[in-house]
Formats: structure tokens, sequence, C-alpha cells
């Protein structure tokens, strides 16, 4: 019993593995090569050389902090529009009768 377990677990995780290759855009070699002809990228190209010339750190040094920053920002708004969302609907789906003026 405890092997035909671990047989239909491994089948299951196979399973999710498997729909999740459906799921993967194949076109990532051409977005990759159309995003860094953008302008942007070449931007945060200046943006490495100046932080790691003014900081006397590698460039990778540079990239990698520029990257872990760009993230942080992303996640923080991220979190402040999911809360400002939250508030939004809790107030929307609050008793009707304290939304009415006494």
């Amino acid at each position: 019993m405890q092997m035909e377990n671990q047989e239909l677990i491994q089948l299951l995780n196979t399973a999710i593995v498997k729909s999740k290759e459906k799921k993967i855009d194949s076109t990532y070699e051409k977005r990759l090569s159309e995003i860094c002809k953008q302008p942007a990228v070449s931007a945060i190209a200046n943006a490495i050389s100046t932080l790691a010339d003014s900081e006397k750190i590698s460039r990778d040094q540079a990239a990698v902090q520029i990257v872990e920053t760009i993230r942080e920002l992303d996640s923080i708004w991220n979190n402040y529009v999911m809360m400002e969302g939250l508030g939004k609907l809790k107030e929307l789906l609050k008793d009707p009768s304290e939304n009415r003026p006494h």
C-alpha cells in the first residue's frame, strides 16, 4: 500500500510538472531579443556602469543591486495596490446599514 501511494504521488507530481509545460511561453527567445533592443535596456546598462564606478564595485554586483532594488520596488507597490484594493472591497462588502446616513 505504501509503494502504491508513493507511485500515485509521483504520478501526481509528474502531471503537475507536465501541465506547467503547456503554460510556458515558448517565444521567450524572440521576446528576449526584442526587449534587449529597447532603449530602456541601454539605460539600465548605463546605470550599471555608473553604479559600479561610483560605488567601486564590480559591474556584476551593480547589476544585481539594481535588479534587486527594482524587484523590491515592484513588490512594495504590488502589496500597496493589493491592500488598497482589499480596503475598497471591505468598504463595498460592509453591512449596507452602516453606509446609510443617520
